[in-house]
């Protein structure tokens, strides 16, 4: 391996902590045989999953959040209210499913974990919308203003379900995923590097009309049911399978590291068969390729941090080894991320 590490501007970064959070209750796919004309076989031969937690009424992202993150900041054993650099200085939420259009996300997790030193933003990237957040948040960090970014990666996607419609409403759970960026120290790597992408022209094929200042909620768009994910499978399955597979081989590329060189390959939990696609096409050995969408579905922003959680659980990411991110999501947009493991 000749790994080719960028040169930042001012200091390496890495993740130093990790949270997650899943509602506890589970949806599976024996329930929705009940609901819609589905069955367990057909949705397991044809997206891998066999079931997916929904959030409570009542709760909010914010509070799936918030839990992800008070357990991040647990693990590195610090506490969100101290000043500077000995809290929690950025909040970063990336989320398509926000408790409300403003304030931000980030406002409300920033409140709910006692983080009154911080500011912070909500990035909407669709599926891809952890690694975009992810990025933003190295960068304040390589850049030298902050020393303690929290980036968060958190939906609620059954609150946007129409369980009338037997192609969508297996698809999506709920849940969400907390890292805590720092400065790496001396000899550690931490991120490599990024390539994103963003579409606008697929935006047909991946939305949710209503809701917003071009089709303002109204008795009309709840009929229309436009206030429900609106998705053209075929079009959004050919789209991830291919952009997903051009920003890892991209990214992989720039750095001269092969596909057989990962320690693990932590992809967007979609659909099986897009990630056993572009695993594939890396050249990743199935036993280096993370896969938990049957526990959880599709939770979109929450999907790499929960499978992040999944691969340490199960011993295929330590400190040294290199592992790959990868999504692609409404936009359309796509990215990866390359990094060394440095936990």
């Amino acid at each position: 391996m000749s790994l080719i590490v960028r040169p930042v501007v001012g200091r390496r970064a890495k993740i130093t902590a990790l949270g997650t959070y899943v509602p506890p209750q589970i949806l599976t796919n024996k329930d929705l045989e009940k609901m819609v004309d589905t069955n367990d076989q057909w949705i397991m031969e044809r997206t891998g999953i066999r079931e997916r937690h929904v959030l409570a009424k009542g709760l909010g992202v914010s509070d799936m959040a918030a839990e992800a993150a008070k357990k991040c900041l647990a693990a590195r054993g610090i506490e969100a209210d101290k000043i500077g650099e000995f809290g929690v200085e950025v909040i970063i939420v990336a989320t398509v499913t926000p408790d409300m259009m403003f304030p931000s996300t980030a406002c409300l997790v920033q409140d709910k974990i006692g983080a009154k030193n911080a500011w912070g933003f909500d990035v909407s990237a669709g599926c891809s919308g952890f690694v975009f957040a992810l990025q933003a948040g190295v960068k304040l960090v390589e850049s030298g203003a902050h020393k303690k970014v929290l980036v968060i990666g958190a939906d609620a996607n059954t609150r946007m379900t129409d369980y009338t419609d037997r192609t969508t409403c297996v698809l999506f759970g709920d849940g969400g995923g907390a890292v805590l960026i720092e400065p790496a120290a001396e000899g550690e790597i931490g991120f490599i590097d990024f390539v994103h992408e963003i579409d606008g022209s697929g935006g047909p094929a991946l939305n949710l009309p209503g809701g917003g200042s071009l089709n303002p909620s109204s008795h009309e768009t709840v009929d229309k049911k436009m206030h429900y994910i609106h998705q053209d499978g075929p079009a959004v399955y050919k789209f991830a399978v291919r952009k997903m597979a051009e920003a890892t081989v991209k990214v992989l590329e720039r750095s001269g590291v092969t596909g057989a060189e990962l320690g693990c390959f932590i992809p967007h939990q979609a659909n099986k068969r897009i990630i056993t696609a572009t695993a594939d096409r890396l050249g990743v050995a199935a036993d280096r390729v993370i896969i938990n969408i049957d526990k959880y579905g599709n939770t979109s922003s929450g999907t790499i941090p929960l499978a992040m959680e999944t691969a340490i659980e199960e011993g295929k990411m330590k400190k040294g080894d290199l592992v790959l991110l990868a999504a692609a999501g409404a936009g359309f947009t796509s990215g990866a991320a390359l990094l060394r493991w440095e936990i």
